[in-house]
């Protein structure tokens, strides 16, 4: 019978077992203190955790306590070899009294000594197994005195301590090939993305294209902040990621943020973050884009929208390379390369003391153009083959396009530029019912959609809008009726708005500075019909 401290030895280390693996995050951590466990409370020593290797059925040393890596390497077997590859073999523990007089015992790690002074050394091997499926096996030595020791008694508690820890043995076991397999889908994607905003793989052969490829080359390589100008939809985004793709910082994060889609209040706290309690709602620290993206990139989309107090904190983040985070005191340094982009005239806004001059200066240190497309048609057809072969892939169609309809499309001015050609030509692949896309459909479908009207066309709408009852401005510029005025600009603003965003209502509220709620509530005022006039010409 045991005695009531080896009782209490034993209870104490089946606790402590138990807690680290309740309350541990981290499975491999928690392993390695159960085996430190294992030695100094219970005995047993230089323990291993083997496992059955997915791709060789062999069984490999995951977790050692007592081994050396090097030794740890060499804890290896087959099926039946060994004792630990019989154990596995056939799922029956085995104890080995005196490991000197044993001839299956091989020794592999080369960790146990020729001869014990203190006595024999004993080696137990036990399976591990979890809903009766054999997952590895779980080893340990344990040294018996001249008095001798109770090693049916050890192999009790060996065996015990497997059953308790195979659940967390397979976890680790299926963590481990997830991120895997993560590991290698994160570096496919790695490859696709570069080959998709690589400069060799850039779309156009204009020669302002040419050069906006070799500034994209020469400024990649530095971590200078780039300022993007252009239209909306000429390809901002993709520039500002071919810049990082191919630089030294291509393996850490891009982070985007849209300026112009979050509201005011919320855009400080998504930039630079926050302390908890630092306002009504905020239960817990977060991090901002900046910290985020630290190392890496973060991409400032519609820079030009944010309001003065956040351009105060974005100046000083550019100037100090540090972050201090909404109601809080510390100030955090951050690595960040920053790409700005704006389709606004931020000159004219400054003039209008609508942004600030010197962050100004300090985003435009390598300004980026991007000309809009009726600036550059001769890369119209090469963007429209592009398209076509994506859209064709995508639907599982075939879809040509007549030399007909390509020139209908490259005299068509794309207010919405290299964006709205882009839906254009999906929506031709998708509506298409025949397999060859000629001019006349290509121009009802350019009809039927609002977005794409040219600036004139949309200019003389607007217009058309704003006197539906009475012009609003007299020949003078004088107002003739203010609220009435007021009201029209309203509408007339409203209306451009949805017809820029494709009636897409929260981009619109957005770009406006109001919600949905309040976008739907001044569409319902003004008598606006929320239906989108080209769901209007697909249903006549």
């Amino acid at each position: 019978m045991k005695d009531n401290s080896k009782v209490i030895a034993e209870l104490t280390a089946f606790f402590a077992i138990s807690r680290e693996l309740a309350s541990s995050p981290d499975l491999d951590g928690a392993l390695k203190r159960i085996l430190e466990i294992m030695d100094h409370q219970l005995g047993l020593h230089r323990s291993s955790i083997l496992l059955i290797e997915s791709d060789s059925d062999e069984l490999r040393t995951e977790i050692a306590h007592g081994l050396s890596e090097e030794e740890i390497r060499k804890g290896r077997f087959k099926e039946g070899e060994g004792i630990t590859g019989s154990v596995l073999k056939t799922g029956d523990p085995i104890v080995v009294p005196d490991i000197s007089r044993e001839p299956r015992f091989l020794n592999r790690t080369g960790s146990r000594p020729e001869r014990n002074s203190r006595g024999k050394l004993a080696f137990l091997a036990v399976p591990l197994t979890f809903q009766a499926r054999k997952v590895g096996v779980l080893s340990a030595d344990c040294s018996i005195g001249p008095e001798g020791g109770d090693l049916e008694e050890e192999l009790r508690v060996l065996t015990t301590i497997s059953s308790i820890i195979a659940q967390a043995v397979v976890l680790r076991k299926q963590f481990m090939e997830e991120r895997k397999k993560l590991e290698e889908r994160a570096i496919r994607l790695e490859h696709h993305l570069k080959d998709r905003y690589s400069i060799e793989g850039w779309i156009g052969r204009s020669r302002i294209m040419q050069q906006i490829s070799e500034s994209i080359h020469l400024v990649a390589k530095s971590r200078a902040t780039v300022l993007i100008m252009g239209e909306s939809g000429t390809g901002k985004e993709v520039v500002a990621k071919a810049i990082h793709f191919n630089s030294p910082r291509n393996r850490k994060p891009f982070i985007q943020i849209n300026c112009a889609a979050i509201p005011e209040s919320l855009l400080e706290s998504e930039l630079f973050g926050h302390e908890k309690g630092a306002f009504t709602g905020a239960h817990v620290s977060r991090p901002g884009k900046f910290e985020q993206a630290h190392e890496g990139t973060i991409f400032l989309d519609e820079v030009g929208e944010i309001t003065p107090a956040v351009q105060v904190k974005l100046l000083r983040v550019l100037q100090e390379r540090v972050v201090e985070r909404v109601g809080g005191s510390r100030t955090i340094p951050v690595d960040v390369r920053i790409i700005a982009a704006t389709n606004r005239n931020l000159e004219e806004a400054i003039r209008k003391n609508q942004f600030r001059e010197d962050l100004y200066y300090r985003l435009n240190v390598v300004p980026i153009y991007l000309p809009p497309l009726r600036q550059r048609k001769e890369d119209i057809p090469l963007l429209i083959n592009h398209f076509l072969g994506r859209f064709n892939q995508e639907n599982a169609r075939s879809v040509s396009i007549s030399p007909g309809a390509i020139s209908a499309m490259i005299e068509h001015e794309w207010p919405g530029n290299v964006r709205e050609l882009e839906n254009t030509v999906e929506r031709l692949v998708v509506m298409s019912q025949s397999d060859v896309i000629d001019d006349s459909y290509v121009g009802r479908t350019l009809a039927l959609f609002p977005s794409s009207l040219s600036r004139g066309e949309r200019e003389s709408q607007v217009a058309a809008i704003s006197s539906e009852r009475g012009n609003v401005f007299s020949r003078e510029g004088e107002p003739l009726l203010l609220p009435e005025a007021v009201s029209e600009l309203e509408r007339a603003k409203i209306l451009d708005v949805l017809d820029r965003t494709g009636w897409i209502k929260t981009r619109a509220a957005a770009l406006l500075g109001i919600t949905p709620r309040q976008l739907g509530y001044r569409m319902m005022k003004y008598g606006i019909d929320p239906t989108p006039p080209y769901m209007k010409g697909n249903s006549t």
